[in-house]
């Protein structure tokens, strides 16, 4: 590998480590809007993971709330036009929780001849709670977050919580961190106590495991 090509793969490294760390949800998407990649904040969001949203439509995870902006962005893009574009979205957030925000897309490529990507942001402006009906077990937790409690229960650093669960450990310290916010809790140990005593891990059950899960 020669000196320039081996630098460019350096750096790219070191972007995709960034991208990971940034606590924004961002993506970037190909022209008709496919997500390339994803980074763990983007997939919290969707209650799944970065690499099941490859190939998924970004405006099928975020419904725009006017059709008329996301045409006058198609156009747009067609004609190569190189501004920054933002949609109005709404989605439903892991535990039924109704949130609105705004999409930002900013076409970027190596040069102006190229077909551009798109690097979307999301900004969260507010949420909406689920109807009194929805099910609630107090602080509902995205299945990727149950995995996490039950590999911290069964004794399982952020390096091993990683590889359980296809995560960066910077994604799994994420996902902990987001609990920790939800539910108040100072460290992992309130963490893991805190599951147990709203229901999502099993009690009584070893190795740990997920309330619901047990045959």
């Amino acid at each position: 590998m020669d000196l320039a090509r081996q630098e460019a793969v350096t750096w790219r490294n070191r972007a995709l480590l960034l991208f990971d760390r940034v606590a924004m949800p961002v993506a970037v998407c190909d022209v008709y809007g496919a997500v390339l990649l994803a980074n763990p904040a983007m997939a919290a969001e969707c209650g799944t993971t970065p690499g099941r949203l490859r190939g998924r439509d970004v405006l099928e995870l975020f419904s725009p709330r006017e059709a008329t902006q996301v045409e006058r962005i198609a156009q747009a893009l067609r004609l190569r036009h190189r501004s920054r574009y933002q949609v109005s979205v709404r989605w439903r957030a892991p535990g039924g929780v109704e949130r609105y925000g705004e999409l930002t897309a900013d076409p970027v490529s190596d040069t102006v001849e190229d077909t551009p990507a798109l690097l979307v942001m999301l900004r969260v402006d507010a949420e909406r709670a689920p109807s009194p009906a929805a099910p609630d077990s107090g602080a509902p937790v995205t299945p990727m977050e149950a995995r996490i409690l039950a590999l911290l229960a069964a004794g399982a650093t952020t390096a091993r919580a990683a590889r359980e669960t296809a995560l960066t450990t910077d994604g799994v310290t994420y996902h902990l961190r987001r609990l920790s916010s939800r539910w108040g809790a100072s460290n992992r140990t309130e963490l893991v106590a805190r599951a147990y005593a709203l229901g999502v891990l099993t009690p009584g059950v070893w190795p740990p495991g997920v309330r619901g899960d047990e045959a």
